[in-house]
């Protein structure tokens, strides 16, 4: 992390040095706070990232946000799928603590800790947007969340259940939406400021969730943004076309068996999901050109969904500037897990390669945080609702099994007790047509270690996720040297020079496994094969 001088905010603190404690207790006045969420937004889809895609500015307002505030750039979730992701910021403990798994998990009330810890300091509690948690968001003082479509809500004239209304599934037997005329994006943001202007009692502080559906697939846009982008070649990931010696047995199958099952594609290579066939590209092409038509569409709508989300930031920014909350509110800005942009031929998130296990995060808060800030320290989602609290007055709950990052991010000082790894488990074993193989994996600073055990923790199957989830992948590890190899594109695993790393990393993995409570010990199946080849 970089280190600053904080000379002006020593000058500022002996200015008032003078005024009795009590005094300056009784001028102090607790924050605003906004925790904005787009979904599925990457960090190769920004530019402040400095990624292939920055060049075409789809971030101006977010990138202004990270220079006049603070940019994280070792962010990761714990589980990159939106459900489990959801569940870690809003309790701050990892899946099987909090009980979320997958996308059949639910968050009740009574565990909806975030909104609760926040009420008893004093905070009016919204939740607006897309919530994805299946139960009532119950704790909230008000919500209007996204209804239909999986609860992932419609882009285009979406449905919301808000406060009041009898909470269920859609659809079903009285249950009634509030249906609202034009793009997702445009009427989340109007959802927030009306809030904002007439929902708020403004006698208590504010805590408001803005959670936008945008970019999630299938992407669609605002019809003003159709034009833009339409003459540009888009940079492609040189990995979209060669794989080198990324992944294992346990991602391609014996001797490449598996390449057309495992991992959604960009190109033809999965033959039940691949991002040519939701283009409407011309199957008839050849390998390299349908690859190439697909990325090209599928980058220009993606990056257009980017770009709303970008210009609705700059509507809700502007309302808070012209009601004079702007500089008392402390902004946090980040996607609920990565997303392949094409990347190793992939699409959607789930593995933990960096594309889907790291998160953008940004922060603003011009009173404590300075401009340009930036945060290398290693830093997880469940991480996100202590430093919350701790902004808000709040001790972290003994229950939370994150760690607030406040004043690393106001200091520039990493504590020598920080986290030197980061734990990840994706859960949902070859579900839906994305078919990726369980796993779970350890990220240091430098390195990166993944165990794919290759089976389903509910031995026949999770009923829903598609009948491949029955099937039993090979198990294989992998390791990748993140200073030398940043695109993961050399597994170094049986690399006779890295056996020592290998050693240390499987330590580290086992321990944290086991002081997250993350083991495997009530899947004695999956224990068995982590048993058979740990020593491998």
């Amino acid at each position: 992390m970089k280190r600053r001088s904080f000379n002006t905010l020593m000058v500022a603190g002996g200015l008032s040095a003078n005024l009795s404690s009590v005094a300056v207790g009784a001028r102090v006045k607790k924050p605003n706070i906004l925790f904005i969420m787009s979904d599925d937004h990457t960090t190769q889809g920004f530019g402040c990232y400095g990624s292939r895609l920055a060049k075409l500015n789809p971030t101006p307002v977010l990138d202004e946000l990270a220079r006049n505030g603070a940019r994280f750039d070792s962010v990761f979730c714990t589980n990159a799928i939106c459900t489990p992701s959801r569940a870690a910021i809003m309790t701050g403990q990892y899946s099987q603590t909090n009980g979320v798994l997958d996308l059949e998990g639910a968050l009740p009330p009574k565990r909806q800790y975030l909104p609760i810890e926040m009420k008893k300091a004093g905070y009016q509690t919204a939740m607006i947007g897309k919530w994805h948690l299946k139960e009532e968001p119950a704790a909230y003082d008000y919500y209007s969340v996204l209804v239909a479509a999986g609860q992932q809500g419609t882009y285009f004239d979406p449905e919301f259940i808000e406060t009041g209304m009898k909470f269920g599934k859609h659809g079903a037997p009285g249950i009634k939406t509030k249906k609202y005329t034009g793009y997702s994006s445009d009427v989340i943001t109007d959802l927030s400021m009306d809030w904002l202007s007439k929902g708020w009692n403004k006698k208590q502080p504010f805590f408001l969730m803005h959670h936008y559906k945008a970019p999630h697939d299938m992407f669609e846009n605002a019809p003003r943004y159709d034009s833009w982008l339409e003459d540009v070649e888009i940079p492609e990931p040189e990995s979209l076309y060669e794989s080198g010696n990324h992944g294992s047995i346990g991602t391609r199958g014996e001797n490449d068996e598996l390449i057309h099952d495992i991992g959604s594609s960009v190109s033809k290579r999965n033959t039940i999901r691949n991002m040519g066939q939701h283009m409407e590209i011309d199957p008839d092409l050849d390998d390299r050109e349908y690859t190439h038509q697909a990325y090209q569409k599928y980058l220009k709508r993606y990056l257009r969904c980017v770009k709303g989300v970008d210009d609705n930031l700059k509507r809700l920014f502007d309302h808070l500037k012209k009601e004079g909350l702007w500089e008392n509110t402390v902004i946090f800005y980040t996607g609920d897990q990565g997303f392949f942009l094409g990347e190793h031929d992939y699409i959607d998130k789930r593995w933990a390669y960096e594309e889907g296990m790291r998160m953008p995060f940004i922060m603003y808060y011009p009173k404590s945080i300075q401009p340009g800030t930036v945060c290398d320290a290693l830093i997880n989602n469940t991480d996100f609702a202590p430093t919350m609290l701790e902004y808000a007055g709040v001790k972290t709950p003994g229950y939370m099994q994150g760690r607030s990052f406040k004043s690393m991010v106001e200091t520039g000082v990493e504590p020598d007790d920080w986290r030197d790894a980061t734990y990840y488990r994706y859960w949902m074993h070859m579900a839906h047509a994305h078919a990726n193989p369980g796993h779970f994996a350890v990220r240091t600073k430098r390195y990166k270690l993944i165990f794919y055990y290759g089976a389903d923790v509910f031995e026949a199957g999770r009923p829903g996720w598609g009948t491949r989830s029955e099937w039993r992948t090979p198990a294989a590890w992998e390791l990748y040297d993140l200073k030398s190899d940043p695109k993961e594109m050399n597994n170094v695993y049986d690399h006779p020079e890295y056996s020592e790393v290998r050693k240390k990393l499987k330590i580290r993995l086992k321990e944290l496994r086991s002081e997250l409570d993350e083991t495997d010990q009530d899947y004695p199946h999956i224990q068995k094969i982590i048993d058979a080849h740990w020593d491998d």
